[in-house]
Protein backbone atom coordinates (compact mmCIF):
# COMPACT_ATOMS: atom_id res chain seq x y z
CA UNK A 1 0.00 0.00 0.00
CA UNK A 2 1.24 3.33 -0.44
CA UNK A 3 3.25 4.48 2.34
CA UNK A 4 1.66 6.59 5.41
CA UNK A 5 2.90 10.01 4.60
CA UNK A 6 2.21 10.00 1.67
CA UNK A 7 -0.26 12.49 0.07
CA UNK A 8 -2.47 12.48 -3.13
CA UNK A 9 -1.58 16.16 -4.68
CA UNK A 10 -4.41 16.23 -7.45
CA UNK A 11 -7.41 17.15 -7.64
CA UNK A 12 -11.23 16.40 -7.64
CA UNK A 13 -11.19 17.11 -11.22
CA UNK A 14 -7.69 15.11 -12.87
CA UNK A 15 -8.90 12.16 -10.41
CA UNK A 16 -12.08 11.76 -11.70
CA UNK A 17 -11.19 12.05 -15.43
CA UNK A 18 -8.13 9.38 -14.40
CA UNK A 19 -11.00 7.11 -13.02
CA UNK A 20 -13.52 7.88 -16.34
CA UNK A 21 -10.16 7.10 -18.67
CA UNK A 22 -9.21 4.38 -16.98
CA UNK A 23 -12.22 2.66 -17.16
CA UNK A 24 -12.84 3.22 -21.10
CA UNK A 25 -9.54 2.20 -21.83
CA UNK A 26 -10.14 -1.20 -20.13
CA UNK A 27 -13.81 -1.15 -22.00
CA UNK A 28 -11.36 -0.60 -25.29
CA UNK A 29 -9.21 -3.03 -24.36
CA UNK A 30 -11.96 -5.61 -23.84
CA UNK A 31 -14.21 -4.85 -25.66
CA UNK A 32 -12.63 -3.80 -29.34
CA UNK A 33 -9.08 -5.50 -28.81
CA UNK A 34 -10.43 -8.88 -27.66
CA UNK A 35 -7.62 -8.57 -24.36
CA UNK A 36 -7.89 -11.19 -22.04
CA UNK A 37 -9.62 -9.45 -19.04
CA UNK A 38 -7.74 -10.71 -16.46
CA UNK A 39 -4.48 -9.03 -18.29
CA UNK A 40 -6.60 -6.38 -19.64
CA UNK A 41 -7.30 -5.54 -15.68
CA UNK A 42 -3.81 -5.79 -14.74
CA UNK A 43 -2.21 -3.43 -17.22
CA UNK A 44 -4.83 -0.92 -16.31
CA UNK A 45 -4.52 -1.01 -12.77
CA UNK A 46 -1.27 -0.23 -13.51
CA UNK A 47 -1.25 2.64 -15.61
CA UNK A 48 -3.90 3.92 -13.31
CA UNK A 49 -1.95 3.39 -10.30
CA UNK A 50 1.49 5.51 -11.98
CA UNK A 51 -1.23 8.17 -13.60
CA UNK A 52 -2.78 9.09 -10.36
CA UNK A 53 0.68 9.57 -8.30
CA UNK A 54 0.92 6.25 -6.55
CA UNK A 55 4.33 6.06 -5.47
CA UNK A 56 6.11 3.80 -7.70
CA UNK A 57 7.75 1.79 -5.13
CA UNK A 58 4.19 0.83 -3.71
CA UNK A 59 2.55 0.25 -7.04
CA UNK A 60 3.32 -3.44 -6.88
CA UNK A 61 1.68 -3.71 -3.33
CA UNK A 62 -1.27 -2.26 -3.95
CA UNK A 63 -2.18 -4.30 -7.03
CA UNK A 64 -0.99 -7.29 -5.26
CA UNK A 65 -3.02 -6.60 -1.91
CA UNK A 66 -5.94 -6.09 -3.76
CA UNK A 67 -5.61 -8.68 -5.69
CA UNK A 68 -4.91 -10.50 -2.72
CA UNK A 69 -7.26 -9.77 -0.01
CA UNK A 70 -10.61 -10.26 -3.35
CA UNK A 71 -9.07 -14.02 -3.81
CA UNK A 72 -9.01 -14.10 0.37
CA UNK A 73 -13.22 -13.83 0.18
CA UNK A 74 -13.91 -15.62 -3.05
CA UNK A 75 -11.38 -18.39 -4.21
CA UNK A 76 -12.53 -20.88 -1.26
CA UNK A 77 -16.23 -19.78 -1.80
CA UNK A 78 -16.06 -20.17 -5.87
CA UNK A 79 -13.65 -23.24 -5.82
CA UNK A 80 -15.41 -24.95 -2.83
CA UNK A 81 -19.13 -24.01 -4.17
CA UNK A 82 -17.69 -25.95 -7.39
CA UNK A 83 -16.78 -28.74 -6.29
CA UNK A 84 -20.27 -28.82 -4.52
CA UNK A 85 -22.42 -28.04 -7.38
CA UNK A 86 -20.19 -30.83 -9.70
CA UNK A 87 -21.16 -33.41 -7.35
CA UNK A 88 -24.85 -32.37 -7.03
CA UNK A 89 -25.12 -32.03 -10.95
CA UNK A 90 -23.16 -35.03 -11.79
CA UNK A 91 -25.18 -37.21 -9.28
CA UNK A 92 -28.80 -36.34 -10.59
CA UNK A 93 -29.35 -34.12 -7.89
CA UNK A 94 -29.83 -31.21 -9.27
CA UNK A 95 -32.00 -32.58 -12.26
CA UNK A 96 -34.32 -34.32 -9.43
CA UNK A 97 -34.47 -30.48 -7.65
CA UNK A 98 -35.19 -29.33 -11.05
CA UNK A 99 -37.65 -31.13 -11.74
CA UNK A 100 -39.55 -31.23 -8.60
CA UNK A 101 -39.86 -27.42 -8.79
CA UNK A 102 -41.13 -27.73 -12.14
CA UNK A 103 -43.79 -29.86 -11.31
CA UNK A 104 -44.88 -27.97 -8.25
CA UNK A 105 -44.90 -24.26 -9.76
CA UNK A 106 -45.26 -24.98 -13.19
CA UNK A 107 -42.66 -23.82 -16.49
CA UNK A 108 -43.74 -20.58 -16.71
CA UNK A 109 -43.47 -20.17 -13.23
CA UNK A 110 -39.65 -21.58 -12.62
CA UNK A 111 -37.89 -18.32 -12.88
CA UNK A 112 -40.21 -17.39 -10.27
CA UNK A 113 -39.72 -20.63 -8.03
CA UNK A 114 -35.57 -19.93 -8.35
CA UNK A 115 -36.03 -16.27 -7.10
CA UNK A 116 -37.71 -17.50 -3.61
CA UNK A 117 -35.56 -19.71 -2.77
CA UNK A 118 -32.52 -17.59 -3.42
CA UNK A 119 -34.24 -15.18 -1.24
CA UNK A 120 -34.62 -17.76 1.58
CA UNK A 121 -31.21 -18.73 1.23
CA UNK A 122 -30.09 -15.57 1.23
CA UNK A 123 -31.16 -14.24 4.44
CA UNK A 124 -27.82 -15.43 6.17
CA UNK A 125 -25.93 -16.35 3.32
CA UNK A 126 -23.33 -14.07 1.52
CA UNK A 127 -24.03 -13.37 -2.41
CA UNK A 128 -21.09 -15.24 -3.74
CA UNK A 129 -21.45 -18.27 -1.76
CA UNK A 130 -25.43 -18.13 -2.19
CA UNK A 131 -24.82 -18.38 -5.83
CA UNK A 132 -22.71 -20.86 -6.26
CA UNK A 133 -24.43 -22.93 -4.09
CA UNK A 134 -27.29 -22.53 -5.93
CA UNK A 135 -25.72 -22.73 -9.62
CA UNK A 136 -25.89 -26.17 -10.12
CA UNK A 137 -30.03 -25.98 -10.07
CA UNK A 138 -29.93 -22.43 -12.43
CA UNK A 139 -28.76 -24.87 -14.58
CA UNK A 140 -30.40 -27.73 -14.14
CA UNK A 141 -33.91 -25.75 -14.99
CA UNK A 142 -32.16 -23.94 -17.58
CA UNK A 143 -31.59 -27.42 -19.34
CA UNK A 144 -34.65 -29.07 -18.32
CA UNK A 145 -37.03 -25.90 -19.85
CA UNK A 146 -34.80 -24.63 -22.73
CA UNK A 147 -34.54 -21.16 -23.06
CA UNK A 148 -31.80 -18.36 -22.26
CA UNK A 149 -29.95 -19.07 -19.20
CA UNK A 150 -30.53 -15.38 -17.71
CA UNK A 151 -34.20 -16.26 -17.46
CA UNK A 152 -33.19 -18.06 -14.36
CA UNK A 153 -30.25 -16.79 -13.38
CA UNK A 154 -30.74 -13.16 -13.39
CA UNK A 155 -33.93 -13.50 -10.55
CA UNK A 156 -31.23 -15.93 -8.44
CA UNK A 157 -28.50 -13.81 -8.52
CA UNK A 158 -30.93 -11.10 -7.87
CA UNK A 159 -32.30 -12.41 -4.73
CA UNK A 160 -29.18 -13.09 -3.11
CA UNK A 161 -28.01 -9.27 -4.20
CA UNK A 162 -30.75 -7.36 -2.48
CA UNK A 163 -30.60 -9.47 0.57
CA UNK A 164 -27.24 -9.25 0.63
CA UNK A 165 -27.21 -5.28 0.02
CA UNK A 166 -30.61 -4.50 2.41
CA UNK A 167 -31.39 -6.75 4.89
CA UNK A 168 -28.73 -7.88 8.70
CA UNK A 169 -27.23 -10.10 8.99
CA UNK A 170 -25.15 -8.98 6.28
CA UNK A 171 -22.19 -7.16 7.44
CA UNK A 172 -23.23 -3.58 5.21
CA UNK A 173 -26.45 -2.81 6.79
CA UNK A 174 -25.36 -4.30 10.17
CA UNK A 175 -22.27 -1.63 9.96
CA UNK A 176 -24.67 1.17 8.57
CA UNK A 177 -27.04 0.46 11.54
CA UNK A 178 -24.66 0.46 14.15
CA UNK A 179 -22.62 4.20 12.64
CA UNK A 180 -26.16 5.86 12.39
CA UNK A 181 -27.79 4.29 15.27
CA UNK A 182 -30.75 2.76 14.00
CA UNK A 183 -32.94 -0.45 15.40
CA UNK A 184 -31.09 -3.36 13.75
CA UNK A 185 -34.69 -5.05 13.96
CA UNK A 186 -36.18 -2.12 12.51
CA UNK A 187 -33.80 -2.14 9.75
CA UNK A 188 -34.84 -6.32 9.00
CA UNK A 189 -37.94 -5.14 8.75
CA UNK A 190 -37.92 -2.18 6.55
CA UNK A 191 -35.00 -3.88 4.60
CA UNK A 192 -37.78 -7.16 3.80
CA UNK A 193 -40.61 -4.12 2.82
CA UNK A 194 -37.60 -2.78 0.31
CA UNK A 195 -36.19 -5.97 -0.76
CA UNK A 196 -39.02 -8.03 -2.08
CA UNK A 197 -41.01 -6.13 -4.16
CA UNK A 198 -37.38 -4.43 -5.63
CA UNK A 199 -36.44 -8.21 -6.22
CA UNK A 200 -40.03 -8.81 -7.89
CA UNK A 201 -39.29 -5.70 -10.59
CA UNK A 202 -35.63 -5.91 -10.81
CA UNK A 203 -34.82 -9.07 -10.97
CA UNK A 204 -37.32 -11.78 -11.82
CA UNK A 205 -39.53 -9.55 -14.22
CA UNK A 206 -36.07 -8.13 -16.00
CA UNK A 207 -34.41 -11.02 -15.49
CA UNK A 208 -37.39 -12.57 -17.49
CA UNK A 209 -37.48 -9.96 -20.05
CA UNK A 210 -33.44 -10.11 -20.47
CA UNK A 211 -33.82 -13.81 -20.97
CA UNK A 212 -36.17 -13.22 -23.63
CA UNK A 213 -33.44 -10.63 -25.05
CA UNK A 214 -30.10 -12.61 -24.81
CA UNK A 215 -30.61 -15.66 -25.69
CA UNK A 216 -27.52 -17.35 -23.93
CA UNK A 217 -26.81 -21.21 -23.42
CA UNK A 218 -25.73 -22.95 -20.46
CA UNK A 219 -22.46 -23.10 -19.65
CA UNK A 220 -20.76 -26.14 -18.99
CA UNK A 221 -18.82 -25.38 -15.77
CA UNK A 222 -20.66 -27.74 -13.28
CA UNK A 223 -20.85 -31.06 -15.37
CA UNK A 224 -23.22 -32.57 -18.50
CA UNK A 225 -25.92 -34.80 -17.75
CA UNK A 226 -24.46 -37.69 -19.52
CA UNK A 227 -22.29 -38.28 -16.68
CA UNK A 228 -25.40 -38.65 -14.15
CA UNK A 229 -25.94 -42.22 -12.76
CA UNK A 230 -29.22 -43.99 -12.96
CA UNK A 231 -29.69 -43.90 -8.78
CA UNK A 232 -29.95 -40.28 -8.42
CA UNK A 233 -30.73 -39.44 -5.41
CA UNK A 234 -33.76 -38.48 -3.31
CA UNK A 235 -35.33 -34.50 -3.05
CA UNK A 236 -34.75 -34.81 0.43
CA UNK A 237 -31.13 -35.94 0.20
CA UNK A 238 -30.40 -33.02 -2.19
CA UNK A 239 -32.13 -30.49 0.23
CA UNK A 240 -30.13 -31.92 3.01
CA UNK A 241 -27.17 -31.01 1.15
CA UNK A 242 -27.53 -27.55 0.08
CA UNK A 243 -29.50 -26.29 3.66
CA UNK A 244 -26.38 -28.30 5.53
CA UNK A 245 -24.12 -25.08 4.51
CA UNK A 246 -26.55 -22.45 4.86
CA UNK A 247 -27.65 -23.43 8.63
CA UNK A 248 -23.93 -23.99 9.67
CA UNK A 249 -23.52 -20.39 8.42
CA UNK A 250 -26.52 -19.45 9.86
CA UNK A 251 -25.45 -20.57 13.11
CA UNK A 252 -22.93 -18.19 12.96
CA UNK A 253 -24.18 -15.46 12.42
CA UNK A 254 -27.10 -15.84 14.63
CA UNK A 255 -24.10 -16.07 17.20
CA UNK A 256 -22.65 -13.30 16.01
CA UNK A 257 -25.40 -11.29 16.95
CA UNK A 258 -26.14 -12.54 19.94
CA UNK A 259 -22.74 -11.86 20.83
CA UNK A 260 -22.78 -8.58 19.70
CA UNK A 261 -26.16 -8.07 21.87
CA UNK A 262 -24.64 -9.37 25.00
CA UNK A 263 -26.44 -12.52 25.19
CA UNK A 264 -23.44 -14.80 24.81
CA UNK A 265 -20.11 -14.48 25.31
CA UNK A 266 -18.32 -14.32 22.32
CA UNK A 267 -15.06 -15.74 24.16
CA UNK A 268 -16.37 -19.03 25.33
CA UNK A 269 -14.74 -21.91 23.34
CA UNK A 270 -18.49 -23.26 22.65
CA UNK A 271 -19.50 -20.49 20.94
CA UNK A 272 -15.66 -19.78 19.13
CA UNK A 273 -16.14 -23.21 17.77
CA UNK A 274 -19.55 -22.47 16.70
CA UNK A 275 -18.47 -19.74 14.88
CA UNK A 276 -15.60 -21.56 13.34
CA UNK A 277 -17.42 -24.46 12.09
CA UNK A 278 -19.94 -21.69 10.56
CA UNK A 279 -17.33 -19.89 8.96
CA UNK A 280 -18.20 -20.17 4.78
CA UNK A 281 -15.08 -21.62 3.91
CA UNK A 282 -15.63 -24.05 6.47
CA UNK A 283 -18.83 -24.95 5.96
CA UNK A 284 -18.74 -25.51 2.34
CA UNK A 285 -15.97 -27.58 3.19
CA UNK A 286 -18.06 -29.92 5.25
CA UNK A 287 -21.16 -29.52 2.63
CA UNK A 288 -18.69 -31.13 -0.24
CA UNK A 289 -17.14 -33.77 2.45
CA UNK A 290 -20.59 -34.88 3.00
CA UNK A 291 -21.92 -34.46 -0.62
CA UNK A 292 -18.88 -36.56 -1.69
CA UNK A 293 -19.88 -39.56 0.65
CA UNK A 294 -23.79 -39.27 0.02
CA UNK A 295 -23.96 -38.30 -3.97
CA UNK A 296 -20.67 -40.41 -4.52
CA UNK A 297 -19.76 -42.96 -2.24
CA UNK A 298 -23.40 -44.09 -1.11
CA UNK A 299 -24.02 -44.26 -5.07
CA UNK A 300 -21.59 -46.38 -5.87
CA UNK A 301 -18.96 -44.69 -7.31
CA UNK A 302 -15.25 -45.47 -5.99
CA UNK A 303 -12.48 -42.72 -4.49
CA UNK A 304 -11.17 -42.10 -7.69
CA UNK A 305 -14.08 -41.73 -9.64
CA UNK A 306 -14.81 -38.77 -6.84
CA UNK A 307 -11.33 -37.31 -7.02
CA UNK A 308 -11.66 -37.07 -10.72
CA UNK A 309 -15.14 -35.11 -10.44
CA UNK A 310 -13.80 -32.38 -7.47
CA UNK A 311 -10.80 -32.16 -9.76
CA UNK A 312 -12.60 -31.61 -13.11
CA UNK A 313 -14.61 -28.57 -10.99
CA UNK A 314 -11.90 -26.78 -10.55
CA UNK A 315 -10.21 -26.10 -13.63
CA UNK A 316 -13.79 -24.23 -15.57
CA UNK A 317 -13.88 -21.95 -12.28
CA UNK A 318 -9.82 -20.66 -12.55
CA UNK A 319 -10.76 -17.94 -15.20
CA UNK A 320 -13.11 -16.85 -12.90
CA UNK A 321 -11.52 -16.52 -9.67
CA UNK A 322 -8.44 -14.95 -12.07
CA UNK A 323 -10.74 -12.13 -13.59
CA UNK A 324 -12.75 -11.85 -10.10
CA UNK A 325 -9.49 -11.06 -8.20
CA UNK A 326 -8.49 -8.58 -10.79
CA UNK A 327 -11.12 -6.54 -10.58
CA UNK A 328 -10.46 -6.32 -7.02
CA UNK A 329 -7.51 -5.48 -7.82
CA UNK A 330 -8.53 -2.64 -9.97
CA UNK A 331 -10.86 -1.29 -6.95
CA UNK A 332 -7.72 -1.16 -5.03
CA UNK A 333 -6.00 0.89 -7.07
CA UNK A 334 -9.21 3.55 -7.14
CA UNK A 335 -9.34 3.66 -3.60
CA UNK A 336 -5.50 3.48 -2.88
CA UNK A 337 -4.87 6.29 -5.57
CA UNK A 338 -7.75 8.77 -3.33
CA UNK A 339 -10.23 8.59 -6.21
CA UNK A 340 -12.77 7.94 -3.57
CA UNK A 341 -11.74 10.80 -1.71
CA UNK A 342 -11.42 13.54 -4.31
CA UNK A 343 -15.53 12.15 -4.70
CA UNK A 344 -16.43 12.14 -1.39
CA UNK A 345 -15.10 15.87 -1.10
CA UNK A 346 -16.98 17.02 -4.68
CA UNK A 347 -20.14 15.73 -3.17
CA UNK A 348 -19.65 17.36 0.69
CA UNK A 349 -20.90 21.13 0.08
CA UNK A 350 -23.80 20.22 -1.47
CA UNK A 351 -26.64 20.72 0.91
CA UNK A 352 -29.03 17.83 -0.19
CA UNK A 353 -31.18 16.26 2.31
CA UNK A 354 -29.11 13.40 4.29
CA UNK A 355 -31.25 10.63 2.98
CA UNK A 356 -30.52 11.95 -0.74
CA UNK A 357 -26.66 12.74 0.05
CA UNK A 358 -26.16 9.10 1.75
CA UNK A 359 -27.82 7.87 -1.42
CA UNK A 360 -25.93 9.39 -3.80
CA UNK A 361 -22.58 9.60 -1.74
CA UNK A 362 -22.61 5.86 -1.40
CA UNK A 363 -23.75 5.81 -5.67
CA UNK A 364 -20.28 7.18 -6.72
CA UNK A 365 -18.29 5.48 -4.14
CA UNK A 366 -19.52 2.55 -5.96
CA UNK A 367 -19.11 3.30 -8.75
CA UNK A 368 -15.41 4.77 -7.87
CA UNK A 369 -14.08 1.56 -6.13
CA UNK A 370 -16.46 -1.24 -6.66
CA UNK A 371 -17.41 -2.86 -3.48
CA UNK A 372 -21.21 -2.34 -2.27
CA UNK A 373 -19.98 -3.17 1.26
CA UNK A 374 -17.09 -0.57 1.64
CA UNK A 375 -19.20 1.80 0.08
CA UNK A 376 -22.15 1.49 2.27
CA UNK A 377 -19.55 1.34 5.71
CA UNK A 378 -17.66 4.46 4.26
CA UNK A 379 -21.03 6.82 3.25
CA UNK A 380 -22.46 5.77 6.94
CA UNK A 381 -19.11 6.99 8.48
CA UNK A 382 -19.22 10.16 6.23
CA UNK A 383 -22.72 11.11 6.95
CA UNK A 384 -22.86 9.84 10.79
CA UNK A 385 -22.46 13.99 12.16
CA UNK A 386 -25.26 15.00 10.36
CA UNK A 387 -27.68 12.10 11.61
CA UNK A 388 -26.73 12.38 15.04
CA UNK A 389 -27.20 16.01 14.83
CA UNK A 390 -31.05 15.13 13.09
CA UNK A 391 -34.36 14.46 14.83
CA UNK A 392 -34.90 11.19 13.46
CA UNK A 393 -37.61 8.69 14.33
CA UNK A 394 -36.36 5.09 14.50
CA UNK A 395 -38.48 4.50 11.18
CA UNK A 396 -36.26 7.48 9.15
CA UNK A 397 -33.02 6.14 10.83
CA UNK A 398 -33.66 2.74 9.57
CA UNK A 399 -34.81 4.32 5.65
CA UNK A 400 -31.80 6.46 5.45
CA UNK A 401 -29.19 3.26 6.04
CA UNK A 402 -31.54 1.74 3.51
CA UNK A 403 -31.44 4.29 0.87
CA UNK A 404 -26.92 4.65 1.58
CA UNK A 405 -27.33 0.61 0.84
CA UNK A 406 -29.49 0.86 -2.62
CA UNK A 407 -26.33 3.88 -3.23
CA UNK A 408 -23.68 1.47 -2.68
CA UNK A 409 -25.27 -1.90 -4.91
CA UNK A 410 -25.53 1.40 -8.23
CA UNK A 411 -23.89 0.53 -11.49
CA UNK A 412 -22.15 -2.76 -10.59
CA UNK A 413 -19.44 -2.43 -13.79
CA UNK A 414 -15.66 -3.40 -14.32
CA UNK A 415 -14.09 -2.64 -11.27
CA UNK A 416 -16.39 -4.67 -9.02
CA UNK A 417 -15.46 -8.18 -8.15
CA UNK A 418 -18.99 -9.52 -8.31
CA UNK A 419 -19.59 -8.11 -12.47
CA UNK A 420 -17.05 -10.40 -13.30
CA UNK A 421 -18.18 -13.49 -11.02
CA UNK A 422 -21.42 -13.02 -12.70
CA UNK A 423 -20.44 -12.71 -15.96
CA UNK A 424 -18.56 -15.64 -16.46
CA UNK A 425 -20.77 -18.31 -14.60
CA UNK A 426 -23.50 -17.13 -16.82
CA UNK A 427 -20.96 -17.29 -19.97
CA UNK A 428 -21.45 -13.60 -21.07
CA UNK A 429 -18.92 -11.21 -22.59
CA UNK A 430 -17.98 -7.61 -21.07
CA UNK A 431 -20.76 -6.14 -23.24
CA UNK A 432 -23.68 -8.27 -22.48
CA UNK A 433 -22.80 -8.61 -18.62
CA UNK A 434 -22.93 -4.52 -18.75
CA UNK A 435 -26.40 -4.41 -20.64
CA UNK A 436 -27.71 -6.82 -17.98
CA UNK A 437 -25.99 -7.72 -14.50
CA UNK A 438 -25.01 -3.65 -14.60
CA UNK A 439 -28.73 -2.77 -15.59
CA UNK A 440 -30.55 -5.06 -13.32
CA UNK A 441 -27.99 -3.76 -10.37
CA UNK A 442 -29.05 -0.34 -11.33
CA UNK A 443 -32.77 -0.72 -11.30
CA UNK A 444 -32.23 -2.48 -7.71
CA UNK A 445 -30.19 0.83 -6.53
CA UNK A 446 -32.59 3.13 -8.29
CA UNK A 447 -36.24 1.01 -6.63
CA UNK A 448 -34.68 0.61 -3.24
CA UNK A 449 -33.96 4.41 -2.56
CA UNK A 450 -37.52 5.20 -4.27
CA UNK A 451 -38.78 2.89 -1.67
CA UNK A 452 -36.74 3.68 1.02
CA UNK A 453 -37.44 7.78 0.58
CA UNK A 454 -41.09 7.00 0.69
CA UNK A 455 -40.50 5.27 3.82
CA UNK A 456 -38.62 8.07 5.25
CA UNK A 457 -40.66 10.71 4.37
CA UNK A 458 -44.26 9.29 5.99
CA UNK A 459 -41.97 7.98 8.65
Amino acid sequence: MPPQDWEQTLGAGPLLGIAAAAIALLLFLIIRLRLHAFLALILVSLVTAFATGVPAGSVVDVITSGFGTTLGSVALLVGLGAMLGRLVETSGGAAVMAETLVQRFGEKRAPLALGIASLIFGFPIFFDAGLVVMLPIVFAVARRLGGSVLTFGLPTAGAFSVMHVFVPPHPGPVAASELLGADPGMVILLGLVVALPTWYVSSYLYGVWAGRRWQLPVPDLLGTSEEQPDNPPSLGTVLGVLLLPLVLIFVNTGLDTLRSAGVVDGDAAWVQVARAVGATPVALLIAVLVAAWVMGKRRGRDASTIERLLESALGPVCSVILITGAGGMFGAVLRASGIGGALEEALGDIGLPVIVAGFLLATVLRVAQGSATVALITTAGLIQPAVAGGDFSSVQLAAIVLAVAAGSVMASHVNDSGFWLVGRFFGMDVRTTLKTWTVMETIIGTMGFAIAFLVFSVG
